[in-house]
């Protein structure tokens, strides 16, 4: 078998997960990734190609197949977004950083 054929699997593995997961119930998280292969699974991804921005995925409970929101259904997808905004929208996880640097708006 192919490095393509099995990269095809592990991706449709995601795509069947995908028609799964139940937005009421849904685990959802960001990372920085490619945007062009968020899930990390091009090794010959061009130079040119490479850009690094926030990246959404979703699993149902106890799960451990992460799907990236472009590979959800669009209701699913915008069901999580309405669901967990405060979560996912910038600049969530800002937050804790700030806490880490001890940065106060005032300056301090």
């Amino acid at each position: 078998m192919s490095e393509e054929t099995n990269g095809k699997e592990w991706l449709a593995v995601r795509k069947e997960a995908a028609l799964k997961i139940d937005p009421e119930t849904a685990e959802v998280d960001w990372r920085y990734a490619q945007v062009l292969d968020p899930y990390g699974v091009d090794p010959d991804l061009p130079e040119k190609c490479q850009c690094i921005g926030r990246e959404y995925f979703a699993r149902s409970p106890g799960s451990d197949i992460w799907v990236h929101f472009h590979d959800l259904p669009e209701e699913t997808r915008d069901a999580l977004w309405e669901r967990h905004e405060s979560k996912l929208a910038f600049p969530a996880g800002l937050e804790q950083l700030l806490q880490q640097i001890r940065w106060e708006p005032d300056g301090r």
